[in-house]
């Protein structure tokens, strides 16, 4: 993106975008039923620097809590803000900063 500030000169154009700056927030993993039961906690906020992969956060949420966890992070649906991830690939999955990502284990009953 160019911007040209107030004086319009050429030497005063500014050839910096946000696609060309790091991207610097939190992701926050949320979690349902047993996965929450599992991790002991309702979420976790991530810090990223830039857009970042299903299955990145997915590593270092097992990272954070313990095997039974990993064992129940395994069975859940996930969906990236109001996206279903479905059969997707996870390390194909694109998480931005500032999105939420839902943890959701199998539910008996309909």
């Amino acid at each position: 993106m160019v911007e040209l500030v107030e004086t319009g000169r050429i030497s005063d154009v500014s050839t910096s975008s946000a696609d060309e700056r790091p991207a610097v927030g939190t992701v926050t993993l949320r979690y349902w039923a047993a996965a929450r039961a599992a991790a002991g906690v309702e979420q976790d906020v991530l810090e990223v620097s830039d857009d970042t992969t299903l299955a990145e956060l997915v590593e270092r949420a097992r990272g954070r809590h313990d095997e039974r966890f990993s064992q129940v992070l395994k069975t859940c649906s996930a969906l990236v803000g109001d996206r279903p991830v479905g059969a997707a690939d996870p390390a194909t999955v694109r998480v931005a900063p500032g999105e939420t990502v839902e943890f959701l284990p199998p539910f008996a009953g309909g």
